[in-house]
């Protein structure tokens, strides 16, 4: 008998298995694909995610591989400077805001779960199939199959937790009919490629506006740090014409998506000390450009029934425009196993506590991130200024200002 049974080892269902762990309740991960690499690009944890796993006892992996990054800084098309604020540590949180390499952090979140559960605690090569809901207080029956032979077999377990990202078989047994995921009509090209340090080091910048074409990009290695070097993550965001959002194309996070695409988009751009067209092409030169439409899917009216619930972007996918995807799930994995463990052996009662305390806020943050409201303000600024400005305040009202605060604190969660 499997206690919780966790479908997907990404940084949701790694870290739920370890929170899980610590509060000596007995747990199993399980993915369908062959072996865990340490795929993707840049990711954010924001601080009350960086204070979960530092209570974890990751602290030290983290400082050792992630930057701490100090402030957001906007520019428009041109270079000007919008607007900044500091960030983590910086902005007096006990907590750093970290940025690192996605599949460094599920590299670390592998790593401990194999050295404190065992081995075989993470079961690569096996997919969800269905389960079967139990009489009255029988164990849960899950169906898994053996990718590689494609045999099924049947486990009971106690409780199951799909954690199984955008396409989550568990969510499709549970809300069976909801369709594609819903396309905002812009596409991404993501990067990574070493460079000389820019902006400060350790700055978060953005540029531009989603109405048209929009940049983030920030550095992600504390290794390269150390060299007087930086490893930069850049997104480059593109909208493209109504009639096109109705097929958004293969929506997989590891696609690759050609230089030639993106590279007219950013012509002329420099930020600051960054010449934008070098950077990407740079990147297309020495290692895999991404592309990726920005999806989400619309909040569901509830998670979970009986002794299944789900989690992170299974639960509440999001768009990736305010640094909340990664660590909403880490913060659902927290609070999982907190209910979990004060409902004892009732685990349908804790599944329930859990979606009670997380689904409000966390569809709150994606519905912040879906509206956007930080770029409302940059598109009035490309709208007012489009050859540029000297002066923000001629182009912006002081409350329009202080509205991009506001704006990320409720796309973070209030952080």
């Amino acid at each position: 008998m499997i206690d919780v049974l966790v479908v997907g080892a990404g940084i949701g269902g790694l870290t739920t298995a370890l929170s899980l762990h610590a509060a000596g309740i007995g747990v199993r991960v399980v993915d369908a694909v062959d072996e865990l690499r340490p795929v993707g690009v840049g990711i954010n944890l924001l601080p009350h995610a960086v204070q979960v796993l530092t209570e974890l006892g990751l602290g030290a992996e983290l400082a050792a591989t992630a930057v701490p990054t100090a402030e957001t800084v906007h520019f428009d098309r041109h270079g000007n400077h919008i607007w900044g604020e500091p960030l983590g540590l910086a902005r007096g949180h006990p907590w750093p805001q970290y940025s690192l390499h996605r599949g460094a952090l599920q590299l670390i979140l592998l790593a401990a779960v194999r050295d404190r559960l065992g081995d075989n605690a993470v079961q690569t090569g096996t997919a969800f199939v269905r389960y079967a809901e139990p009489e009255g207080s029988g164990a849960l029956r899950v169906t898994l199959r053996d990718v590689r032979r494609g045999r099924e077999f049947a486990v009971p377990v106690r409780a199951l937790i799909g954690a199984d990202g955008l396409y989550s078989a568990v969510r499709a047994r549970l809300h069976p009919g909801e369709g594609p995921p819903l396309w905002n009509g812009i596409r991404m090209w993501r990067g990574v490629t070493e460079w000389d340090p820019v902006l400060g080091g350790r700055t978060m910048a953005f540029a531009g506006s989603n109405a048209t074409a929009k940049l983030v990009v920030y550095p992600i290695s504390r290794e390269a740090e150390t060299r007087g070097r930086a490893l930069l993550n850049w997104v480059a965001e593109v909208r493209f014409p109504r009639h096109h959002h109705g097929a958004p194309g293969p929506v997989d996070w590891n696609r690759s998506g050609r230089l030639s695409d993106v590279l007219p988009h950013f012509s002329g751009w420099r930020i600051g000390d960054l010449d934008v067209p070098a950077l990407l092409a740079a990147t297309g030169a020495t290692s895999r450009i991404l592309e990726y439409p920005m999806v989400d899917r619309d909040p569901l009216p509830w998670w979970g029934r009986g002794p299944v619930t789900l989690l992170g972007d299974a639960a509440h996918p999001m768009y990736p425009v305010g640094s909340s995807g990664g660590s909403e799930a880490v913060l659902d994995a927290r609070v999982l196993a907190q209910c979990v463990a004060l409902a004892g052996v009732d685990r349908v009662n804790g599944l329930r506590a859990y979606e009670a305390q997380r689904w409000g806020p966390a569809n709150a943050v994606a519905l912040a991130n879906r509206s956007m409201p930080v770029d409302a303000v940059l598109r009035a600024v490309a709208e007012r200024a489009p050859e540029g400005f000297v002066r923000v305040e001629d182009v912006l009202t002081g409350e329009e200002l202080a509205g991009l605060g506001e704006g990320y604190r409720r796309m973070r969660g209030c952080w």
